[in-house]
């Protein structure tokens, strides 16, 4: 995201009062949008459909959560598929059962990195009907998880959970372009579940990011932190690049950062002239496994949230007719 567009939306930039108009008639129509999408083109399915998505641009931590969520139904014996947009995918033909051998720029690096790390169909789709339909007919998901989509309101949705950044909340609250909110704030009192991503938020379940081993992205062996030569290059094109960081920061990791855009296609070009040793991200390193180099690790996290969510999760009645 770039400066001045945070500064505008989180900041205290009064700016942001000039786009005010513009936000009014977005928000207008988003609103009639979703009010002839949910009445007319609606679409229902035989197994309960979780979303998890969020009310801001730019990331908030969604993919770790789906992750934690497959895995927990997945322990539950359960058949469980993930759908998703794949953004900036490219191919011809949707929808696509993402393999774990796919390249990241003909998939995407969110879905490939869902599919590597669950072993769960993951099908991506601009029509999330179709891959959901797709899961359903090819893989006989008795559970499908959104990654993202809240706002495609022709995908009918058993649960809904929303994320909330922890550290950066809502911004302003107001809607694009005058701020971060893809829909109104007042949408978070029509869903599920709220999940705050580190901090707090009324009403909200807490998740944390526990960092796992530093990994080596060529061997995919362990690596002691303290072994690396400091400063790193910590590289990231991720929506919330801060967070990495600060994780770095509490590891005692000296680094020069290294900030790319979101959903950033990296080359081996990008790395020539920064610092020898690289640390990643491990959404960044799934594009950067093709020419992996023995300096170059990745740093995996694993979603940890409030037992209380899936306390009560496991007693929504959708999922509680799966038992």
């Amino acid at each position: 995201m770039l400066k001045w567009v945070e500064k505008l939306w989180y900041g205290h930039s009064g700016w942001s009062r000039l786009l005010l108009p513009f936000a009014w008639v977005y928000q207008g129509v988003v609103a009639c949008r979703r009010a002839l999408l949910t009445r007319f083109w609606h679409q229902r399915f035989p197994v309960p459909v979780i979303v998890v998505g969020n009310l801001t641009q730019g990331g908030v931590g969604k993919t770790p959560l789906v992750i934690a969520l497959v895995q927990r139904f997945q322990a539950r014996g359960l058949r469980v598929g993930v759908v998703s947009r794949g953004y900036g995918a490219q191919l011809n033909a949707f929808p696509h059962a993402v393999l774990v051998g796919d390249l990241p720029h003909k998939v995407g690096d969110e879905p490939l990195l869902i599919a590597q790390k669950t072993h769960a169909p993951v099908v991506i789709a601009r029509n999330r009907v179709s891959a959901v339909r797709h899961l359903i007919t090819h893989y006989d998901s008795q559970v499908i998880i959104s990654d993202d989509g809240l706002q495609h309101y022709r995908m009918g949705r058993a649960i809904e959970i929303v994320v909330i950044d922890g550290l950066r909340g809502l911004g302003n609250q107001r809607c694009l372009p005058a701020g971060p909110l893809r829909e109104s704030a007042l949408r978070l009192n029509e869903v599920d579940y709220l999940v705050v991503n580190g901090g707090a938020w009324p009403g909200a379940y807490r998740m944390d990011f526990i960092p796992g081993a530093l990994t080596s992205l060529l061997s995919g062996m362990p690596v002691d932190v303290h072994t690396l030569t400091m400063p790193v290059a910590a590289v990231t094109g991720t929506g919330h690049p801060q967070r990495f960081f600060q994780t770095l920061t509490a590891l005692n990791v000296s680094y020069q950062p290294y900030v790319f855009p979101d959903h950033y296609p990296f080359t081996v070009s990008d790395f020539k002239q920064i610092e020898p040793c690289v640390v990643m991200t491990e959404k960044d390193a799934v594009k950067c496994a093709v020419f992996a180099a023995s300096s170059m690790y990745f740093l995996p996290i694993e979603a940890k949230i409030d037992q209380k969510f899936w306390d009560a999760l496991w007693t929504h009645p959708a999922i509680k007719a799966l038992a």
